[in-house]
């Protein structure tokens, strides 16, 4: 048998996976499930990136999606026993500063930050359900996307709201941690004086934030109280004035629902360019209007990067990740040339070649590209720390 890790990514509509075995960091393989329901899709992918047959069965649910990822895992690898499971779970709340073994009192507390991130906890909640139904007894773990912020100075902590709702939970926690872990044990890794200075991570994709880093921790985040905050991202709105929200009350009679509804999956580009979410289209679209939604993008991208080298009192790199950041030349290049100011300049070539530095050889800030694996970072806590338990349990 071969000892192995699962993650497991619940999203509203989709479900991320992977499988590690248990000594390695290269995933057996990955997949999604997308747009889960009737017209849901499964795609499963070995180490290399060839497709992999799967099972027979339905997707109208995540309950069913994980039964059918389960079985084409299994028919695939028949011989992997899984040791551990890892979820992401969005929100973690004032107290989660780390990985969690799963037990009771862990589920009952991530229930409990539903109303924090309404349209992504609940569906987390469920993938662990799934889970533990499928395989009881087996270590789970959460990894949640607030915790690597969870040491942010008080100032970027807090709104300035009277204190007793601080005290309730109503707060900054900033969100796409178990991207910006990953970045950071990479530079760490790969470039250790770049890890010990003052970076700006972008992680742009659909969904989108900017992180900064002194020391490989986290002391700011364009991201908030929810993940709406920040840059504007595929549908969701990213920064707004307050006084929007009221007047979409007060004049525009919409509930509370239907705002949710409107600044969640109806803004961003989306509503911006009236056509896509996806950058790629809104590139290739010849529109006014997807050209002013690409401009304002970039425009949200260059203050929040101000902001974020501002928090640290100046900058020495600036990574991109994300769908977006890892892929999008024009957008990374249009991103950096009204940058100078703060030391940035990039290399025409190394930016078409997706190099890894991609900044000019007489740039005073190092500009990169590192690819992303927050699946990685899931597995190895699952591994870690089911690990521990078994060490507890032995002694």
């Amino acid at each position: 048998m071969i000892q192995t890790i699962l993650t497991l990514n619940a999203g509203s509509s989709s479900l991320k996976f992977a499988l590690f075995a248990e000594d390695d960091d290269v995933p057996l393989a990955s997949g999604l499930v997308d747009r889960i329901g009737n017209e849901g899709t499964i795609r499963l992918r070995d180490a290399l990136g060839a497709d992999i047959a799967t099972a027979p069965g339905d997707l109208a649910s995540h309950p069913a999606a994980l039964q059918l990822v389960l079985a084409s895992l299994d028919a695939a690898f028949p011989q992997a026993d899984i040791r551990a499971i890892g979820h992401r779970v969005v929100h973690g709340g004032p107290d989660f500063a780390t990985p969690a073994l799963i037990d009771d009192a862990v589920v009952a507390t991530i229930e409990a930050l539903a109303p924090f991130a309404p349209l992504h906890q609940p569906h987390n909640i469920a993938g662990i359900r799934a889970a533990q139904a499928a395989f009881p007894g087996t270590p789970q773990v959460a990894c949640f996307d607030t915790a690597f912020h969870r040491n942010h100075p008080w100032v970027n902590d807090t709104f300035a709201l009277p204190r007793a709702y601080y005290d309730k939970g109503v707060r900054r926690y900033g969100f796409h941690g178990l991207s910006y872990d990953y970045i950071s044990g990479e530079l760490a890794r790969t470039s250790p004086q770049i890890h010990a200075g003052r970076v700006v991570v972008a992680h742009l994709g659909n969904g989108a934030s900017m992180c900064a880093m002194e020391n490989g921790r986290s002391v700011a985040s364009t991201m908030g109280f929810s993940a709406l905050d920040g840059l504007p991202m595929g549908t969701r709105s990213g920064q707004l004035d307050p006084g929007v929200v009221l007047f979409l009350m007060e004049q525009e009679n919409l509930g509370p629902a239907e705002i949710s509804d409107l600044l969640y999956r109806k803004s961003g580009l989306l509503g911006l360019s009236g056509l896509s979410n996806d950058m790629r289209v809104l590139e290739a679209a010849e529109t006014t209007e997807a050209a002013e939604a690409i401009d304002y993008f970039v425009f949200r991208v260059q203050r929040e990067l101000g902001a974020m080298a501002a928090a640290m009192g100046g900058i020495d790199a600036l990574v991109f990740c994300g769908g977006i950041g890892e892929n999008a030349r024009n957008i990374r290049a249009r991103i950096c040339e009204r940058m100078g100011w703060m030391g940035i300049a990039i290399d025409p070539a190394a930016n078409e070649g997706n190099s890894r530095v991609i900044s000019s050889a007489d740039a005073k800030t190092t500009v990169l590209i590192i690819p992303t694996n927050e699946e990685l970072v899931i597995a190895r806590a699952a591994r870690s720390l089911a690990a521990s338990a078994e060490r507890t349990v032995a002694a």
